[in-house]
């Protein structure tokens, strides 16, 4: 039988870690003085936390030496990781557990493949961390998606060829890095921002294990023909 492996993005599909960014980014403006709303906190989404900085900046048209940009920084990570070393498994999003358990059912190894450097931490709150047969997070690779390295070592840490991996992504870089990579991508989230994906449901309890059966027997036929 064919092998086949998953690779899951974490947040937005697995917890949603986006609400803590945006607290810890909200309290650094009222702290400055002016307003960020959640509409401006998505100029920030896939964004690095210093050019998320300085996008803040120029929403609040505020100047700020290097010293002090660094200090802020450092202060908005220190309240972010405090927000996720609160997290409970009750913080997984709908759908989530129901689909990891159809996978270990069929014998399905899976892997994370997120460009969050706190990946690990959040994965052991929620306490689904020994679940997943690997970890390729922001500390594992040195190019950010849409390039298709985390998705690469993800399917390295799997042992199987990478057209053989389906990738589970919420946002518009993922998807584009998993078909970059050859692989099989369901877009999570909606369907018209991710309409690049093979597959689209709006959340994972749409997901049904019919489906994943479904697809699995699809891809190994597939490959039993090439």
């Amino acid at each position: 039988m064919q092998k086949t492996g998953v690779i899951f993005d974490l947040d937005g599909v697995i917890v949603d870690t986006a609400k803590y960014h945006y607290l810890a980014w909200k309290n650094l403006a009222d702290k400055l003085g002016f307003e960020f709303t959640e509409k401006h906190n998505e100029l920030l989404k896939g964004v690095s936390r210093v050019r998320s900085l300085e996008i803040l900046l120029e929403i609040g048209n505020i100047k700020l030496s290097e010293e002090k940009k660094q200090e802020y920084l450092v202060t908005k990570n220190e309240e972010y990781l405090g927000f996720i070393t609160k997290m409970k498994a009750d913080e997984i999003l709908p759908g989530a557990l129901e689909l990891l358990d159809t996978l270990d059912s069929l014998g399905i190894k899976y892997v994370l493949g997120s460009a969050s450097k706190n990946a690990p931490l959040i994965l052991k709150q929620v306490g689904i961390f020994e679940r997943f047969a690997g970890i390729v997070d922001g500390n594992s690779v040195s190019k950010a998606k849409p390039d298709p390295e985390v998705f690469l070592i993800g399917a390295k840490k799997l042992n199987i060829p990478q057209e053989n991996c389906i990738v589970f992504e919420d946002a518009i870089a993922g998807i584009e890095a998993a078909n970059r990579a050859n692989m099989t991508s369901i877009g999570i989230g909606n369907e018209e921002t991710l309409h690049e994906a093979d597959y689209n449901f709006e959340n994972l309890t749409e997901v049904t294990s019919d489906f994943i059966k479904k697809l699995i027997s699809e891809k190994n036929k597939k490959k039993h023909r090439v």
